[in-house]
């Protein structure tokens, strides 16, 4: 989940700093002090719940919106700083866990969005809660007034997740590829599901994961909700066999299939990585396939790309192209059938894009 740090001069990062040093330039030398010594009071941000959340915002609010907003980050119109991570050690009072801290503005926009995402609380289970939690923080871009604190406990990451998952399936695979797998089936896996569904309905789905039962569940659950076809599968091997669009969400760092295991033709969309311990794929698929990201300089950090760097096998000059680029239509997306791996980590464009979402719908409550 990040965007450009300073090294990511390929997003035009530059233009961006450089309207905001005009901006500053147009300021007058001295403002009255009545202005400064200002007494009117800025009003309270809106405060939405978890319930209020959940039932009001759907990943199919999002998908134009982050759509927009991968365009303009490859345009160059979007403010994304590099995450920033806090690692909560176990002791006797605290943790395990991590809190990641994300946002971003998109040019033009009314606001923009802080993030923090809480993960890996998983001594949380013992007490019959969830393993972590977040809230959004959205912010008037006119007069830097917060407009809303969002309680949403990772539901709308996990939404413009989906959003991505569905847009890579829009523009990275064939309108004919209906047999979609899913290897990793917890809360990301069902809204990349629902995002899947909403750009290409009708599609025949099959889940694996480590946890037999839990993938059962959600082909069940994902059954009754989209009105599609899901069967649970027993390996990885079978699940790339069974579909040409391959989903991989998963935490851990040992990767989640091999590159002699997929059909020609299959795009795999990987978003399990957002750290540089985690690993989904293995370095020769990511060095033999037309390989697409959200961003460049953020997946060399934290993504699939890191390994594959790392390792020798790849450098930055051999990304075909970022996700936002396709989408602008600067450079194709399925072309044939090659394989093409889509490696998103999140970035805080897409926070940025749901969080206006979601102050747009909530605000009207």
């Amino acid at each position: 989940e990040v965007a450009g740090a300073a090294s990511c001069a390929d997003h035009a990062r530059g233009s961006v700093h450089r309207h905001r040093m005009l901006a500053r330039s147009r300021l007058p030398a001295a403002l009255p002090l009545r202005r400064l010594l200002s007494t009117k009071a800025i009003p309270p941000p809106k405060l939405f719940d978890y319930a209020t959340v959940t039932s009001h915002i759907h990943v199919s609010d999002a998908i134009s919106a982050v759509e927009a907003a991968f365009g303009a980050l490859a345009r160059g119109k979007v403010d994304v700083p590099f995450p920033m991570h806090i690692g909560i050690d176990e002791t006797a009072s605290a943790g395990p866990g991590d809190c990641h801290i994300k946002g971003g503005y998109v040019s033009g926009e009314s606001t923009w969005t802080v993030k923090l995402a809480c993960v890996s609380f998983y001594k949380n289970v013992a007490d019959g809660l969830p393993p972590g939690g977040g809230i959004f923080v959205v912010m008037n871009a006119k007069n830097g007034a917060p407009l809303a604190v969002i309680q949403e406990n990772r539901f709308l990451t996990d939404v413009r997740t989906g959003a991505a998952g569905g847009i890579s399936v829009k523009y990275l695979t064939k309108p004919t590829d209906k047999t979609v797998g899913f290897i990793g089936t917890g809360a990301i896996a069902k809204s990349m599901a629902r995002a899947t569904a909403a750009v290409r309905p009708g599609f025949t789905g099959f889940a694996y994961g480590a946890d037999a039962e839990m993938a059962q569940s959600f082909c069940d659950e994902m059954r009754a909700e989209l009105g599609c076809e899901f069967t649970a599968v027993g390996s990885a091997e079978e699940l790339c066999a069974s579909a040409k669009v391959v989903f991989t969400q998963t935490p851990g760092s040992a990767t989640v299939l091999e590159r002699s295991m997929l059909q020609p033709g299959s795009t795999v969309i990987a978003s399990g990585s957002d750290q540089p311990t985690k690993q989904e794929l293995p370095v020769d698929l990511l060095a033999n396939c037309k390989y697409v990201c959200d961003l460049v300089g953020q997946v060399s950090k934290v993504g699939e790309l890191r390994s594959a760097l790392a390792a020798g096998a790849m450098t930055e000059a051999d990304v075909y192209a970022e996700l936002g680029q396709v989408v602008n239509g600067d450079k194709p997306g399925r072309e044939g059938d090659e394989i093409i791996v889509c490696d998103l980590t999140g970035t805080g464009a897409q926070d940025a894009a749901i969080g206006q979402v979601a102050w747009e719908k909530l605000s009207k409550l």
